[in-house]
């Protein structure tokens, strides 16, 4: 008995101190820049916002710009290619691929596909091709930009998408059951289990989340059933971003960069 009591104590500290540990960010720089909405940064630290609906490209020596306004107002835009930037315009069923200085290189409209799609959801995935999500069959596709292959592919998504992230592998997305689903590029479904906020959520992978609830930044590692909590300044902001260990936190005044080391 005593044994068991012995190893209980030991296991609920365990647990008590994976929550409580703490990751401490190291500011390294700020960059004042005039937005409506910051999308990211890219493998080379490109920086990309959206201001009065046309795309910015801030490099260290220049600054880019790519606008199409035949197509309404910019949805989402992807950079995880650093070389193929997708701008997907929900309200025109379209998506334009831009090169590194963004020139337009391809357009593809769902709408002229054979099979009928209204896509509300698309990302970059790998071998140069598309994720992308079909409201009107519920069901996640993955669309070759050189063949013009459409394949339905993972199970119907029944319970809708609030957000949504992709990489080359994997299409994640919180449903409104608050969900956190993945699908991987061979249709494979599984869920995460449930996420404790439904907005400034960032899925870093299959297995780890960021997110800031009650006013404070939080790490979770699914992987080791971990909580962390990220100690960060900034309480008021429009956007976190994080990418190559920098955490980027966009505000009125701009953007401010941290460096931190996640386990």
């Amino acid at each position: 008995m005593k044994k068991i009591i012995c190893l209980l104590t030991i296991f609920l500290c365990g647990i008590s101190f994976a929550q409580n540990q703490k990751l401490i960010p190291i500011k390294t720089d700020s960059i004042a820049i005039e937005a409506d909405a910051f999308v990211g940064f890219d493998g080379y630290h490109n920086c990309f916002y959206l201001k009065n609906n046309v795309l910015f490209k801030k490099t260290e020596s220049a600054l880019l710009q790519y606008q199409n306004l035949s197509l309404g107002k910019i949805s989402k835009v992807d950079i995880l290619n650093p070389l193929k930037v997708v701008v997907f315009y929900e309200a025109f069923n379209s998506v334009i691929v831009l090169d590194n200085q963004l020139n337009e290189i391809q357009k593809v409209d769902f709408s002229v596909l054979e099979t009928p799609v209204v896509a509300s959801a698309v990302g970059v995935s790998g071998q140069n091709k598309l994720w992308v999500f079909n409201s009107m069959n519920q069901q996640l596709a993955l669309y070759d930009l050189n063949s013009n292959l459409y394949q339905n592919i993972g199970i119907p998504i029944t319970d809708g998408i609030m957000d949504y992230q992709s990489d080359f592998n994997y299409f994640q997305w919180i449903d409104k059951q608050y969900n956190w689903m993945v699908c991987t590029i061979y249709g494979r479904t599984f869920s995460n289990g449930t996420v404790a906020t439904d907005s400034n959520v960032q899925l870093l992978s299959d297995d780890k989340i960021m997110f800031f609830k009650d006013n404070r930044w939080f790490l979770n590692d699914k992987n080791t059933d971990k909580t962390y909590e990220i100690q960060i300044v900034e309480k008021s902001f429009k956007k976190m971003y994080y990418k190559d260990q920098i955490l980027s936190i966009f505000t009125n005044q701009g953007i401010t960069n941290y460096k931190i080391t996640i386990p």
